[in-house]
């Protein structure tokens, strides 16, 4: 009889703890239900402003990625351009002289007598300058009269130019180097760097244009977690506007 109560009891305590580990599973599987229910619907109410979120990271860091050596670029070059006058440079100038060959002379002083002012240079003339001088001219126009033909070759960090005379057949080159950081400031500026440069400036101002939009924004979206925000936004904004207004004359 004791032995029979005992079992009892200990299944009793068995079903018990059973039942017992049921109820908090159940429980749990509830509480995560109605967790999930409410993350869904917080989810779904959330969902444009999450969305938002997403597309503007996306456009920030893509943007940002293709920026970043030009901002580094630009915001060396504005530093040195800034300076300029306290940065050395020493200028390097060298010079070459050679003869057209007479049949191209003659063929030039034909062409000079037809030719208006402003003209590119003719094939062969081309093709002599670059085995004399290793130039790559191109379509660039030169100034042409009935003794001479002159070319300028303009170059970021540097200038140059060409100097034909057609009565002797003397042609005098000069190129004029400035340095590395003249280069570089020359191609913040833009000057003397062709049409591809051009596109690249224009290009690479659309995504700055990006970036700044995109990062606004974000400022916006987080602007009530942020209290200094938009002081800071502002302060960017007035300290210039003050130094134009008050200390430029």
């Amino acid at each position: 009889m004791r032995t029979r109560a005992i079992r009892n009891s200990a299944q009793f305590i068995t079903n018990g703890y059973h039942l017992q580990c049921v109820f908090r599973q159940t429980s749990r599987f509830h509480v995560y239900q109605a967790l999930c229910s409410n993350s869904s619907m917080s989810d779904s109410q959330n969902h444009p402003r999450a969305f938002l979120l997403r597309t503007l990271h996306q456009w920030h860091w893509i943007s940002s990625a293709l920026c970043l050596l030009g901002l580094l670029l630009f915001t060396i070059t504005g530093f040195t351009l800034n300076h300029a006058g306290q940065i050395s440079a020493d200028p390097k100038t060298r010079s070459a002289r050679q003869v057209v060959p007479q049949p191209l002379l003659t063929k030039l002083q034909e062409v000079a007598k037809q030719t208006d002012a402003r003209a590119s240079l003719p094939p062969p003339l081309r093709a002599f300058l670059a085995d004399s001088f290793d130039l790559r001219i191109g379509m660039r126009e030169a100034e042409w009269s009935e003794d001479e033909i002159y070319l300028s070759l303009p170059r970021p960090g540097g200038d140059g130019w060409v100097a034909i005379d057609l009565t002797s057949g003397q042609v005098e080159y000069e190129l004029t180097e400035r340095g590395w950081i003249a280069y570089f400031n020359d191609l913040h500026k833009g000057r003397n760097t062709g049409a591809a440069w051009r596109w690249f400036i224009d290009v690479f101002a659309l995504a700055c244009l990006v970036f700044s939009i995109t990062g606004l924004w974000l400022l916006k979206l987080h602007a009530k977690q942020r209290g200094l925000t938009w002081p800071m936004v502002g302060l960017g904004g007035l300290v210039p506007l003050l130094i134009a207004l008050l200390l430029i004359h």
